[in-house]
């Protein structure tokens, strides 16, 4: 599916995976968070067959003349998970309003899992 925009000299048509992919690399710029969780066990077979998996982790719902975004997260231990969440509702908002100028009503983030790293010993 893609959103369409009328512009001044035709239509622009912008599929869900690009609004995925940005929304993605825009999550994953963020402070704590280690990666993003898969939707589904379906995408997570998916995903051992691709390189590039930006849009793993993100559902788009496209509205009339807006989206809503749902990315689903893996974050670090010891971090604050609702600063972490807030955080990639902001770069991530900012990032498809900007880029794409679509209208975003609002980026749901559901948190799947904390990541425990070891901490390397001296």
């Amino acid at each position: 599916m893609a959103q369409e925009i009328q512009a001044q000299f035709g239509k622009v048509s912008i599929r869900e995976e690009v609004i995925a992919t940005i929304s993605g690399v825009a999550a994953m710029e963020c402070y704590g968070l280690v990666g993003m969780a898969p939707r589904s066990i379906q995408d997570e077979l998916t995903d051992l067959l691709r390189r590039d998996n930006f849009e793993r982790g993100v559902d788009i719902q496209f509205n009339e003349d807006s989206v809503t975004i749902q990315l689903y997260i893996v974050v670090e231990y010891g971090v604050k998970i609702s600063e972490v969440a807030r955080n990639v509702q902001e770069r991530v908002k900012y990032a498809v309003e900007t880029m794409l100028g679509l209208k975003v009503d609002a980026v749901n983030v559901k948190v799947q899992s904390v990541r425990v790293t070891s901490a390397k010993r001296k």
